[in-house]
C-alpha cells in the first residue's frame, strides 16, 4: 500500500450548533432545539473513528449564557478531545457575561495554535473588533463602529453588525504562527467562525488582508469556517476555504464532517446536508 493510501490523522468539524431553548424560526429553516440531539447524533458517529480532535467552529448556543449548561454536557459523551472557537452568537449573552465566554468553553484564550502530527492548527477569535463581543467602553468596540460604518458608506456586501474583523495584533499574531510552522517544517490549517473567501455578505470585514496573507504561504493548505450556514467553497493561491454548513438549519437533517489528513491532500467525508470535497496541495 502507498504511503499516501493511508490517512496521517483524522478530526471531526461541527459547525453552528446555536442551540437555544426556543422555539423553531420556521422562516429561517433553524431549530435552535433540535441541536442537541443533532449533536449527540454527530458524536455517536465520531465516538467510531479514531480522531485527534473534534473542532466546534463557533455559535455553540444562539443566546443566553444558561445555554451553554444545556449543551456542554453533550460534549462530554465525546471520546476525543473537543475543541472550540468563538462565533457571534456565543456573545448573544448579558454584557455581565461577555468576559466568560472563552472560559466557558475551556478555551486557552480566545485566539490559540495547537500542533498535531507535524501539521500546526491556528484558531483566530473573529469577535475581536466587533460591535458585541468586546466589553462596553473598549476601544475594539469604537473601531468596530467605524469599519461597519465605511464598509456600509461603500455599500459593501458584508456591511452587516454580526460580522467582524481581527485587532492589528492578532492579524500580526497570526503570520508569525505561519512564519514560525513553516520554520518548524509544519503545514497550516486556520480555522475560524467566519468566512473570508470567496467574498459574501457573511464575510469578516477584514477579509481582503487574511486571503492575501493566507494565498501567499506555501505552507498553509485550508482555511476552515462556519458562519454562512448554507456552506461554501474557493481556493486563492494554494489556500483551499472551505465553509462548513449549520447544524442548526433544517427539522430533521444533520451536517457536519471528517477531515482526513493525508501527505498531499485533505479528504473531507461529508455527513447529512455536509458536502464530501478532495483538497489536493
Amino acid at each position: 500500500m502507498s504511503p499516501s493510501a493511508l490517512p496521517l490523522f483524522r478530526f471531526g468539524i461541527i459547525a453552528d450548533p446555536q442551540y437555544a431553548a426556543i422555539p423553531p424560526h420556521a422562516a429561517m429553516d433553524r431549530y435552535y432545539a433540535k441541536s442537541l440531539a443533532k449533536l449527540a447524533e454527530a458524536i455517536a458517529v465520531f465516538n467510531g473513528w479514531e480522531l485527534s480532535f473534534v473542532m466546534t467552529l463557533g455559535d455553540v448556543i444562539d443566546r443566553s449564557f444558561a445555554s451553554f449548561d444545556d449543551i456542554l454536557p453533550v460534549y462530554e459523551k465525546l471520546r476525543h478531545e473537543a475543541l472550540f472557537l468563538l462565533g457571534n452568537h456565543d456573545f448573544s449573552v448579558s454584557s455581565g457575561h461577555l468576559s466568560e465566554v472563552a472560559a466557558r468553553l475551556g478555551m486557552p484564550s480566545p485566539y490559540y495554535s495547537f500542533s498535531r502530527h507535524g501539521w500546526r492548527f491556528i484558531v483566530l477569535d473573529g469577535n475581536e473588533v466587533s460591535t458585541f463581543a468586546p466589553p462596553e467602553g473598549h476601544p475594539h468596540r469604537d473601531l468596530a463602529a467605524e469599519m461597519l460604518a465605511a464598509l456600509q458608506a461603500k455599500g459593501a456586501a458584508n456591511a452587516h453588525r454580526w460580522n467582524a474583523a481581527l485587532s492589528d495584533a492578532q492579524f500580526a499574531w497570526l503570520g508569525d504562527e505561519i512564519a514560525n510552522a513553516a520554520a518548524a517544517g509544519e503545514k497550516v490549517i486556520v480555522m475560524n467562525h467566519y468566512p473570508v473567501h470567496p467574498p459574501g455578505q457573511h464575510g469578516m470585514w477584514d477579509s481582503e488582508r487574511i486571503v492575501a496573507l493566507l494565498a501567499e504561504q506555501p505552507n498553509v493548505v485550508a482555511y476552515l469556517n462556519g458562519h454562512d450556514h448554507v456552506g461554501n467553497y474557493g481556493r486563492a493561491g494554494t489556500c483551499h476555504f472551505v465553509n462548513f454548513k449549520g447544524v442548526v438549519d433544517t427539522e430533521k437533517e444533520n451536517a457536519f464532517a471528517i477531515v482526513e489528513v493525508y501527505t498531499d491532500r485533505l479528504e473531507i467525508r461529508g455527513f447529512g446536508r455536509e458536502e464530501s470535497r478532495t483538497l489536493g496541495f
